[in-house]
């Protein structure tokens, strides 16, 4: 059996307090649900939790911030789960709102080694307070600086026992950008199949990026 295939209840036993995880998915669209709900479960505290969205009613990442663990949210969307919104308001969670392509090229720029990004969205706006402005050729930006995790949770529809992932359509999302942003990345999958049943050109994540998979 590959090294890479583990089971649920052991994976994330190496999550420490004060970490930075990175949940890929867009709503219910590429979540890793059972990832998300097992981490809810773990014993670990005062986490950054960094998600296109922090979820819905419906989904386990309203378990993991009801939990209690998370103190700091970045995500581009929480209107679809009231207690973020309730959190935030009362001071319990530091959350921080960032425009969704923003976040987006942030992940990517921590994953490809960049010292930031430069981008227009945000100025003149409450996005802007606080961060450093950068002029190039005359024309004012905004430095976003990279953000990279300890943890990163990924879903696919199927991973080869090398760790290499298959992700269809939509769910493709920041399942693709995530990985590369992080120290340690797993990914819940539907299959596992031998090396090579996965044709390369459909290789959405490589396997150089995956240190664990768990079939679901």
């Amino acid at each position: 059996m590959s090294i890479k295939i583990k089971n649920i209840d052991s994976v994330l036993t190496s999550v420490k307090d004060g970490d930075i995880i990175m949940i890929g998915g867009f709503l219910h669209c590429g979540h890793p649900d059972h990832l998300v709900k097992t981490l809810s479960e773990c014993s670990v505290k005062n986490l950054t939790v960094i998600s296109n969205d922090s979820g819905t009613t419906e989904i386990s990442s309203n378990d993991l911030i009801r939990s209690g663990k998370v103190s700091r949210i970045i995500a581009s969307y929480i209107g679809a789960n009231p207690e973020t919104g309730r959190l935030m308001y009362s001071g319990e969670a530091d959350v921080q709102l960032c425009p969704q392509g923003t976040l987006a090229e942030r992940i990517r720029a921590g994953g490809v080694g960049l010292g930031g990004v430069l981008t227009e969205v945000g100025l003149g706006t409450v996005v802007e307070k606080g961060k450093e402005k950068i002029t190039v050729d005359g024309k004012e930006y905004l430095l976003e600086k990279p953000l990279k995790a300890n943890v990163a949770l990924v879903k696919a529809d199927r991973a080869d026992k090398a760790g290499n992932l298959y992700i269809s359509g939509t769910a493709k999302n920041f399942n693709t950008l995530m990985p590369m942003a992080a120290e340690y990345v797993v990914a819940e999958v539907a299959e596992i199949v031998e090396v090579g049943d996965i044709d390369p050109n459909h290789v959405t994540v490589p396997g150089i990026f995956i240190d664990a998979i768990v079939k679901i």
